[in-house]
C-alpha cells in the first residue's frame, strides 16, 4: 500500500510512504536501485515508460524493524500537486501496490506488534489535539505510560496466578508453600493491586482534556452573562439587550485558555417565574447546566449562587454601580469585581479559572484514561476485590479464576484480547497516509 504522508499540496516538500512485501521494487522500480537502508539518497524518479517524475530523497527500512513492521519505502518528493499525483499513478499502476485506507499504517503497527491499542489511541489523540493540554496528554498515551503501567500491573498477576497454580498443581511437592498462608498472600497481593488500579480510576478522565472543561456563566437576568461570554470570545457570540429573558438557551462556545481546553455557556436568567413558556424551558435548561458544570462562573447576589463545588463569585458589571453603597457591600462578599464592558478584573477571571481548571486535569507527567480503558481497568480492580471474609476467600480454584479474569480486563486495555469491535472505529479516525 501506498499514501501521501504529508499534508496536502502544494507544500515545500510531500512524503509518499509505501508498506509491505513490495515496497522494496517499488521503491527499485522508480529511482533504478534499492538504497543501502535507513539511508537518504538523491535519486532520479521515472516512471514505467522512462520519462522523469522528479529527483527526490528515497529511504528504505527493512522490516519488521520499521513503523509498520513491514518494509517500508519512503520518497521525499517536491511537494507540488502534480508531482505528487504523477508519482502516486506511478505506485498505482505497478502490479501489487494500492492506495491505503484511512489509519491503515498505524493499523498494520498495531496488527505488527510495533505499537498496542492504548498507543493508538493516543497517536489518534495526538493528530486530534488542539491544544497543549491535548497535546501532552496524548503524546503520553502514545509514548506508552499506560502500556507501561498495565506491563507491570500484568507481571504481578502473572506473579500471583504462579503461586495459587503451583499450590492447586503441585501441593504434593516439599518445597510449595500450603495451607491458608497461600490464600492470604493472594489476598493480600490482589488488595495491594486493586488499590493501586483505584488510584488510577480516581485520576481526571482524558475526556475532561480532549472535550475541555464545562464551564458555565450563569445568574439572574441582565447580570451581564451575554457580555462576559463576549468578552472571552472576543466576538458577538450572544445577544446583549436590556430586555430581561433575551436569552432564551444555552449558547456554548470552545475556548482555550492558556492551552487548557475549555467549554463556555451562557445560559438564561435564572428567576423564579416567568409567564413565558420558552423562557421557562431556558431557565430548566440553565439549571440543568450549572449542575453539569465543572466551573461555575455565578454573576448575581452571593446569597443566592447555587451550592457548585468550584464557584466563582463574580460582582459584575462594575462600571455601573461603582459609588452604590449598597452594592459594593454586595460585592465585597464577592470572589472579584469585574467589568466586562471596560476590562476591569478579565485578567485576574482568567487567572481564577486557569488555577481552578488545573485542579482538574492530570498531574505534569500522569497519563489520564480513556473511558473504554477506564471500564476494563474497573472490571480489573472489581475481580481483585474480595472480602476476607467471604466464602471465596480460601477458596484458590476462585481466587485464581478472579486472577485470570483480571488479566483479561487489563488485556483489553492494551489490545490482547477482546477487542475487534472497535478498532475499525479506532483506525478509521485516522487520516490517509497515517
Amino acid at each position: 500500500m501506498f499514501a501521501l504522508s504529508s499534508g496536502m499540496p502544494p507544500a515545500a516538500i510531500g512524503v509518499v510512504r509505501v508498506s509491505g512485501p513490495a515496497a522494496g521494487d517499488a521503491l527499485a522500480a522508480l529511482a533504478g536501485r534499492l538504497p543501502e537502508p535507513r539511508r537518504a539518497v538523491l535519486a532520479e524518479l521515472k516512471a514505467a515508460d522512462g520519462l522523469p517524475l522528479d529527483r527526490a530523497l528515497v529511504l528504505w527500512f527493512r522490516g519488521p524493524a520499521t513503523a509498520t513492521g513491514e518494509d517500508l519505502a519512503e520518497l521525499h518528493l517536491h511537494g507540488g500537486r502534480a508531482v505528487v499525483a504523477a508519482v502516486e499513478a506511478a505506485l498505482d499502476a505497478m502490479p501489487g501496490l494500492r492506495r491505503a485506507e484511512a489509519g491503515e499504517f498505524t493499523r498494520r503497527a498495531f496488527e505488527n506488534g510495533r505499537i498496542d491499542l492504548a498507543e493508538a489511541e493516543g497517536l489518534a489523540d495526538l493528530l486530534a489535539a488542539e491544544t497543549e493540554s491535548q497535546r501532552r496528554q496524548a503524546l503520553g498515551m502514545a509514548s506508552g505510560h499506560v502500556s507501561r503501567a498495565v506491563e507491570a500491573w500484568q507481571e504481578r498477576l502473572l506473579t500471583l496466578m504462579a503461586g495459587a497454580e503451583a499450590e492447586l498443581n503441585f501441593a504434593d511437592e516439599d518445597d510449595v508453600e500450603v495451607g491458608e498462608s497461600v490464600a492470604q498472600r493472594l489476598r493480600e497481593g490482589m488488595a495491594a493491586l486493586a488499590g493501586e488500579l483505584g488510584g488510577w480510576l480516581a485520576r481526571p478522565a482524558a475526556e475532561v482534556i480532549a472535550e475541555g472543561l464545562s464551564v458555565v456563566i450563569a445568574g439572574p437576568p441582565n447580570a451581564g452573562k451575554s457580555t462576559l461570554i463576549n468578552a472571552l470570545a472576543k466576538r458577538e457570540l450572544a445577544i446583549v439587550s436590556p430586555v430581561a429573558g433575551t436569552t432564551r438557551d444555552v449558547i456554548e462556545t470552545a475556548l482555550a485558555l492558556d492551552g487548557i481546553a475549555m467549554r463556555f455557556s451562557d445560559t438564561a436568567g435564572l428567576r423564579a417565574e416567568s409567564a413565558d413558556t420558552i423562557e421557562m424551558i431556558g431557565i430548566d435548561r440553565a439549571k440543568a447546566a450549572v449542575e453539569a458544570a465543572d466551573i461555575l462562573l455565578w454573576l448575581g447576589p452571593p446569597k443566592e449562587a447555587p451550592a457548585h463545588i468550584r464557584a466563582i463569585l463574580v460582582a459584575a458589571q462594575s462600571d455601573r454601580w461603582k459609588g452604590d453603597a449598597a452594592a459594593e457591600a454586595e460585592a465585597a462578599r464577592c470572589d472579584l469585581t469585574l467589568s466586562a464592558a471596560t476590562g476591569e478584573g478579565m485578567d485576574k477571571l482568567h487567572r481564577m479559572i486557569v488555577e481552578m481548571a488545573r485542579t482538574l486535569l492530570p498531574r505534569e507527567g500522569e497519563a489520564a484514561l480513556r473511558r473504554r480503558q477506564r471500564e476494563a481497568l474497573g472490571e480489573a480492580r472489581d475481580w481483585l476485590t474480595i472480602e476476607a471474609r467471604s466464602r471465596e476467600a480460601g477458596d484458590l480454584i476462585l481466587l485464581a479464576e478472579r486472577l485470570r479474569l483480571a488479566g483479561g480486563a487489563l488485556d483489553r486495555i492494551t489490545g490482547r484480547a477482546g477487542v475487534e469491535e472497535m478498532l475499525d472505529a479506532l483506525f478509521g479516525r485516522f487520516c490517509i497516509g497515517k
